[in-house]
């Protein structure tokens, strides 16, 4: 008799370890947003993955790092707390055979809740085999890890056996979400995530850092559905900057954004984008409660 086996399974580790890009590989479409970045990640991203024999709810999860305001804080709240509520913890890594404070921290949560987990080092395409043996050497002592997996999120390699190995390990179970599901993200997120990447891969410094996106109205008239989105940041020269000369650099971000929502929603779309200025909004809890951050 066939058993059926459905799971949560988290991901975890440090700023721009590859996370996202796994977890997007993974369901074979972009769910997660992605760029060059650290800390791009801000919220706990579930993903469905549905097959005749399991369903796998991935939880991509924020970087786990020293946070300097509320908003970071809330980030790697939000990243441990996934932990607590998976069946299986993938830890990814870089291949580099040093185990820093974040990592440590993870390491930490792991001993203490006790679930299940793997080992992902990630990024081997650019380094050698021999080079991961240090890797492995540095965190086998640290934590009872079921499985040392080498994986490349980027190019695949290795991700169909990473599959294999989750697989394994989930409990029998009914499914818990409908088929066809891919992910419990409302339509209005996901928008705002579109927005936030195409300014995160056009600006750099400070910026990306300081720049919320909430999408203040959404509604489908006929066949075209009409955006409108507010971008916060921090001071009136990064203002300056997102708009640029004559407004070029907003239009250059809104038709990027506009397109990928018309292609992920499927239908024709207007998108209207205004920035405004709001000192100290990181820290600010009624703000972070608005743009869906809760302490």
């Amino acid at each position: 008799m066939h058993v059926f086996r459905v799971g949560y399974v988290a991901l975890i580790g440090c700023p721009n370890v590859g996370k996202s890009t796994l977890m997007n590989r993974i369901l074979g479409r972009k769910l997660s947003i992605v760029t060059d970045k650290p800390q791009t990640t801000r919220n706990r991203i579930l993903g469905v993955k549905t097959t005749a024999g399991a369903q796998v709810i991935y939880l991509d999860t924020p970087g786990v790092h020293r946070p300097r305001h509320r908003l970071n804080r809330i980030m790697v709240k939000t990243a441990m707390a996934a932990l607590e509520d998976a069946d299986l913890i993938l830890h990814m890594v870089e291949p580099r055979p040093v185990v820093g404070p974040g990592d440590t921290a993870i390491v930490e949560k792991l001993a203490e809740v006790g679930t299940p987990a793997f080992l992902v080092i990630n990024k081997i395409d650019t380094v050698a085999k021999p080079r991961l043996l240090p890797v492995i050497q540095a965190y086998k002592d640290r934590v009872a890890y079921l499985e040392v997996l080498p994986v490349s999120a980027r190019t695949g390699d290795g991700v169909e056996h990473l599959e294999e190995e989750i697989l394994g390990r989930l409990p029998p179970g009914d499914p818990l979400f409908p088929e066809g599901t891919v992910t419990d993200l409302p339509e209005r997120f996901l928008v705002g995530e579109i927005v936030r990447e195409k300014i995160l891969r056009r600006t750099r410094e400070e910026i990306p850092y300081a720049v919320a996106v909430k999408v203040e109205a959404m509604e489908r008239r006929g066949d075209r559905l009409e955006v409108q989105a507010l971008i916060y940041v921090d001071k009136e020269s990064q203002k300056g900057i997102l708009i640029g000369r004559g407004g070029r650099m907003l239009r250059e971000i809104g038709t990027a954004a506009r397109r990928e929502i018309e292609a992920v929603l499927g239908c024709r779309a207007f998108l209207g984008l205004w920035v405004k200025v709001r000192p100290g909004w990181r820290s600010q809890l009624r703000l972070l409660g608005e743009l869906g951050f809760q302490e």
